[in-house]
């Protein structure tokens, strides 16, 4: 399966508008989009600007993902990934990771570090952060509200520049804190 990565541009405003609103992101802030939100994110520069850069996933001719990179002026950018309902499942996701990784680190010689975040409860992403190299660096409990009410755990991974280009990840040691003294 040929994926091509596509520059978001400002025509391309409609489509976008419809592929957010149109679909549902479950592991995301909001479960549903606002068109009209989208629209003032557009105008605002979310998309495409100095600080973000925003990409089409296209499978065999349609746009199946969006990958939008942001802090891309910082040395640690962040990154949002989602793919339409009918094409989760097939590994897209994990693609996109791999090559967003490989876009950021060639394209911007200054960033150090990749971020992401998703939902304790995000299998899938979570499987791809593992097998694309990305290493988890936190764990915050009850930090991710969900549209059935309910709060769920966040969980926080990244890749080092010198990670991705040895192909090895360096964990973070968990066990540093002091013991504590007893009273």
């Amino acid at each position: 399966m040929e994926i091509i990565y596509e520059r978001f541009k400002s025509a391309d405003a409609d489509e976008l508008v419809g592929f957010l609103s149109g679909d549902t992101w479950p592991f995301h802030g909001s479960d549903v989009v606002d068109g009209a939100e989208v629209r003032q994110w557009i105008e605002e520069g979310r998309y495409d600007d100095q600080d973000n850069r925003t990409f089409w996933i296209v499978v065999a001719g349609a746009r199946t993902g969006l990958v939008r990179l942001m802090d891309l002026c910082d040395d640690t950018p962040m990154f949002d990934l989602r793919i339409r309902t009918e094409h989760r499942g097939r590994g897209l996701g994990g693609q996109a990771l791999t090559w967003l990784t490989r876009y950021v680190f060639t394209e911007f010689p200054k960033v150090h570090r990749i971020e992401g975040t998703t939902r304790q409860d995000n299998v899938a992403m979570r499987r791809a952060f593992r097998r694309c190299g990305y290493a988890k660096e936190a764990h915050y409990r009850d930090a991710w509200p969900a549209a059935d009410g309910e709060v769920r755990d966040a969980v926080g991974y990244a890749i080092l520049r010198r990670d991705w280009r040895s192909g090895r990840t360096t964990v973070p040691d968990w066990n540093d804190e002091l013991t504590p003294r007893p009273h």
